[in-house]
């Protein structure tokens, strides 16, 4: 039954323009598979319908963002990188770019972005790794949930929030960076910000995968985290805070890898990633903020969020950064 549901989705989620091109698709089946290397979770629904639609072998392999550059990179320095299309953090994608890791391919899928999403012809932008405050629902009324950032400052808070390491994590580092050039209005009043989050004495974990456990047991309230995890943890008995200041969040970006050793394969997996449905069904079973045109993901308010992506630093803005944030937070 579970088999014929995804046959279905198949036949309903690829556009007919995914199926036109019938001399890349006969390529990419005479190449049989395809391998994707991604830092995002959850997504085997998809693998599933791609595989079903066109009869390839589809392999998808997690690999975390604090490990993902180091572990492309490795493999693709000794000529043995087993991917043919890569998904990662913008900053990672430009990185590996850097070092000739990707290759160029414009996918028809994504014509009606926003324009901003292909800035060079190897990386398609296609998500924004979306940042907010959930909470525990059964714990925390919505009346009195953050309404403004700077809420994360009040004394009621204090021992109730769990957040990635700012010292450390870089998505975390780079989405407090976004704070003082997108949200608040001077250096002053973010460094008020900043040190009122840190007397409030968040608990510090080492990415935003462990944030939403302590605030689902009730051990801590809120977490500065992914609201995505409304719909991958459900259900859980969270919620996110309606905030009166943009989400910001890190652009997600695909692309090719230079060595493929399935080319057209993997042409046409990003061809099926990028299309409207196929961004839909990842909106709606893994949460993520898409940017497909009119796709949101099915969280109450998400539709009328404004959500933006933070620019992307240096390595050496991250270590300076991460630096001050360390004595902020008063880490050792």
């Amino acid at each position: 039954m579970k088999r014929l549901l995804i046959v279905f989705l198949a036949l309903i989620i690829v556009p007919s323009a995914f199926a036109a091109d019938s001399d890349l698709v006969q390529k990419a089946k005479a190449e049989g598979q395809v391998s994707f290397y991604a830092n995002m979770t959850a997504i085997a629904p998809i693998m599933d319908v791609f595989n079903a639609q066109t009869g390839l072998a589809g392999k998808y392999t997690r690999i975390s963002t604090s490990k993902f550059l180091a572990t492309v990179l490795t493999e693709y320095q000794a000529g043995k990188l087993m991917a043919d299309v890569l998904q990662a953090p913008l900053p990672v994608m430009q990185m590996l770019k850097a070092k000739g890791v990707l290759a160029p391919y414009t996918s028809a899928s994504a014509a009606d972005y926003p324009a901003w999403t292909r800035q060079d012809d190897q990386i398609q932008t296609f998500g924004i790794e979306y940042v907010g405050l959930i909470y525990n629902k059964e714990l925390v009324k919505a009346a009195d949930a953050p309404k403004r950032y700077e809420d994360l400052t009040d004394p009621r808070w204090k021992n109730k929030i769990v957040m990635a390491n700012p010292a450390s994590h870089a998505t975390t580092i780079s989405w407090l960076v976004g704070l003082k050039e997108n949200v608040f209005k001077s250096e002053d009043k973010w460094m008020e910000f900043l040190k009122g989050l840190a007397a409030n004495r968040p608990m510090l974990v080492k990415s935003f995968g462990p944030t939403p456990a302590p605030v689902e047991s009730g051990e801590k309230h809120i977490a500065i985290s992914m609201p995505k995890y409304i719909i991958t943890k459900a259900p859980a008995p969270l919620d996110w805070a309606r905030l009166e200041q943009p989400l910001m969040g890190t652009p997600r970006g695909i692309a090719i890898s230079s060595s493929a050793k399935n080319p057209n394969a993997a042409k046409l997996f990003m061809d099926f990633w990028l299309t409207k449905k196929a961004m839909a069904k990842l909106s709606a079973e893994v949460g993520e903020y898409v940017l497909a045109p009119g796709v949101f993901p099915p969280i109450d308010g998400m539709d009328k969020a404004k959500v933006i992506p933070i620019r992307t630093l240096s390595e050496k803005e991250i270590s300076s950064y991460g630096t001050m944030f360390k004595k902020i937070f008063k880490l050792h």
